[in-house]
């Protein structure tokens, strides 16, 4: 007896997430990726769940949103999680991952599933049948015209922006030290030390620093340029105020050089790239300026002196729908219920949030295609509470949204400890209902 299929567009980490879920429902899955054959301007690996802007998935404490919906992941059988706590690096208490190693493990995990297959072709529409839409924020001109077109509208974009690399060996460790912020977790973190004439320095030259040109695709939307708050160019949060990046990436409080017992006046931090810690990225660091200046500047940073840039910053177009009332909280399109959406188009923003909407499009698309009961996460979870903010919004103009406790359902009593203690109780209860789902039978593929 022949498996009903579903389709999915895209290898991303939310297509993948999506293939895997709706393979392991019973579904045969047919997976179409146009790499290697075409990539787009911000991919250059010919690996699945390639990430792009940062290795860090960012924190790894359930009192923490973003920690929380990982934890439902993992708990839930996620494919993307389990690559990442299989290829992780250290980063205090964050979870950061060798990206290089994440990708080949989720491209090998699909690659041999025996439901999954995998089509190197781009798709300008999707074909007949279960569809899910994975196709990231800088889906092809064609797709995005169907997209368009069958959305009646014009869609929406804003910028986003990566942090440059640079190699461990060309650091000054005599300036620079190992430390996370109020000695939580390892010391994984580089800290470059800033007293105030040389932020001073600093800060004037960022901000007066040449641009890169926009590349073509970015050009026609320009003028219409909306950057997102959460991956904010360096030199646009710069520009806010002399002192705003010293409340934002440049944060002193809690980093005291072991050297001299003290804070400094504004601190830049490294992040591990990789497990062996040969490079290093620049924590908030995203940028547009030109290469040459990225050089330039980023150099006065103390211990960056001789900085060998491995991958300078870049920028490019990010996509997204309009989705409430036009998506459900499926993650499926209203108007056509054989489409579902997933990843960053749908609104989410962040690696985890595109994934934990690939895995709720992929559950829903099988369930779909094997004529089973839909399958709607309840907003007392961080994944149902992203789903329903997707579908519907909220009180002004729809923006993409990360994981945080603000969309969750509150609790309805107060907790006594302040925010955290708030945290730590919505978590708990998000995951013992998780826990409850899990031994139910919405996995059985029988």
């Amino acid at each position: 007896m022949m498996k009903p299929t579903v389709n999915i567009i895209g290898a991303g980490l939310a297509g993948s997430e999506a293939a895997w879920q709706a393979a392991r429902l019973g579904a045969h899955v047919r997976l179409y990726e146009m790499k290697p054959e075409k990539f787009s301007p911000a991919h250059h690996s010919h690996g699945f769940a390639e990430l792009v802007c940062s290795n860090s998935l960012r924190s790894d404490c359930t009192s923490n949103a973003v920690g929380l919906l990982k934890e439902e992941l993992r708990r839930m059988g996620s494919l993307i999680m389990e690559a990442a706590d299989a290829t992780r690096v250290p980063a205090g208490s964050a979870l950061a991952v060798d990206r290089e190693k994440f990708s080949a493990y989720v491209t090998e995990k699909i690659k041999n599933h025996p439901d999954i297959e995998v089509i190197s072709k781009e798709m300008t529409e999707p074909e007949e049948g279960i569809t899910v839409i994975a196709s990231g924020p800088l889906t092809s001109d064609a797709l995005a015209q169907y997209i368009a077109e069958t959305l009646g509208c014009q869609g929406l974009h804003f910028f986003d922006a990566a942090a440059p690399i640079v190699d461990f060996e060309s650091i000054n460790m005599d300036t620079a030290f190992f430390a996370s912020r109020y000695d939580k977790g390892d010391p994984d973190y580089i800290n470059c030390p800033m007293t105030r004439e040389q932020y001073d320095a600093f800060y004037e030259a960022l901000i007066s620093a040449r641009e890169a040109e926009l590349k073509d695709f970015d050009r026609e939307s320009q003028k219409d340029l909306t950057v997102f708050e959460g991956c904010m160019p360096v030199e646009v949060m710069a520009k806010r105020g002399h002192d705003t990046l010293l409340f934002g990436p440049l944060k002193p409080v809690g980093l005291v050089d072991p050297r001299t017992g003290e804070e400094s006046y504004a601190v830049v931090q490294l992040r591990k790239e990789n497990l062996e810690g040969t490079m290093f990225n620049l924590v908030g660091f995203q940028t547009h300026l030109a290469f040459d200046e990225q050089r330039r500047v980023f150099r006065m940073i103390p211990g960056l002196e001789n900085a060998q840039f491995l991958r300078y910053g870049v920028m490019h177009r990010n996509t997204f729908i309009n989705s409430p009332g036009v998506l459900n909280e499926k993650y499926q399109l209203q108007k056509k219920p054989e489409l579902y959406f997933a990843g960053q188009m749908t609104g989410v923003e962040g690696y985890i949030e595109s994934a934990g909407s690939g895995f709720v499009a992929g559950i829903n698309a099988a369930k779909a295609a094997l004529k089973k009961d839909a399958v709607v996460f309840p907003e007392t979870t961080m994944i149902g509470a992203m789903a329903a903010y997707v579908s519907r919004g909220s009180t002004g103009k729809f923006q993409p949204m990360n994981a945080n406790f603000g969309i969750i359902e509150p609790l309805g009593y107060r907790v006594k400890g302040g925010k955290t203690a708030k945290n730590e109780a919505l978590a708990a209860r998000s995951l013992e209902i998780i826990d409850g789902i899990c031994k139910s039978d919405i996995f059985d593929n029988s």
